[in-house]
């Protein structure tokens, strides 16, 4: 039930809780943390929203979805200044967290350690406790202060996973772009998504 809305990388063992907290922050891309949710549903993962005030303005801006189309997603939605909720605990077990899409200004606030809201909370407490952390970053060009940001982040043990397009994949459409994102940043939590187009290696050579 929905409650009301307002180092080293440790991979899934089968001892870990089929439990996993999504962020949703403020930069382009809302439809990344929208499918996630959907694919975690699909794959019966239980799923722990936390999305910030500027991913609702983008939400707005991005889809045709309300607040509450976003929230009915998920399993357990959490408030944003709920420094009390179960994610901000590491005695809660998950397998850990991804932000999609992540901003360059929440990936700066975890990679300091001081945390502000619910959601860079949720992303420390999954590095301390030493679970995968899985940051969708939706930035370009990059300047060398988010280059060194993002190499403190991974010497930290989180993995940075901006959403590029495969296109090897021959994506028809934007939605398959995104689902093909969705799921290559599942598959660092050893989840499988019918989402995702695989490499089969290069085709023969056609011959005359």
């Amino acid at each position: 039930m929905a409650d009301d809305v307002n180092g080293a990388v440790r991979r899934t063992s089968p001892s870990q809780p089929r439990r996993l907290v999504v962020g949703i922050s403020g930069a382009s891309g809302v439809t990344y943390g929208v499918r996630a949710l959907e694919a975690l549903r699909e794959l019966g993962i239980e799923s722990h929203l936390v999305v910030t005030r500027a991913a609702l303005l983008t939400l707005s801006q991005e889809t045709d979805l309300s607040a509450d189309d976003l929230t009915g997603r998920a399993d357990v939605t959490h408030r944003l200044n709920d420094v009390g909720a179960s994610i901000a605990s590491g005695s809660f077990r998950t397998m850990g967290m991804i932000v999609a899409p992540c901003s360059v200004r929440t990936m700066s606030e975890i990679a300091t350690g001081v945390t502000s809201t619910l959601l860079t909370r949720a992303a420390d407490v999954v590095l301390k406790e030493r679970r995968t952390l899985v940051l969708m970053v939706r930035e370009t060009p990059l300047h060398l202060g988010h280059l060194r940001t993002m190499a403190a982040l991974t010497e930290m043990g989180a993995i940075i996973a901006p959403p590029l397009p495969a296109f090897y994949a021959r994506p028809a459409s934007i939605e398959e772009m995104v689902d093909q994102s969705v799921g290559r940043a599942l598959d660092l939590f050893g989840l499988e998504w019918s989402g995702v187009k695989r490499w089969a290696g290069l085709k023969a050579a056609t011959q005359e």
